[in-house]
């Protein structure tokens, strides 16, 4: 098991969307979003929707 309090954000992002049964750590990915100003997700799909919207706005 990864202790994902310890991952930096993009570490932690990919291990969220390979372990989407891990709520604690998808729970704590949230609270991480939420700080920033501008992003709001409160469920799975929106978190999906708003990583892919970021992958899009990178490539």
């Amino acid at each position: 098991m990864t202790d994902y309090l310890t991952l930096n954000e993009q570490e932690l992002r990919q291990y969220v969307i390979s372990n989407p049964q891990d709520e604690e750590a998808f729970q704590h990915y949230l609270s991480i979003m939420r700080a920033k100003p501008g992003v709001v997700v409160s469920t799975p799909e929106q978190l999906e929707a708003e990583l892919k919207r970021r992958i899009n706005q990178a490539s």
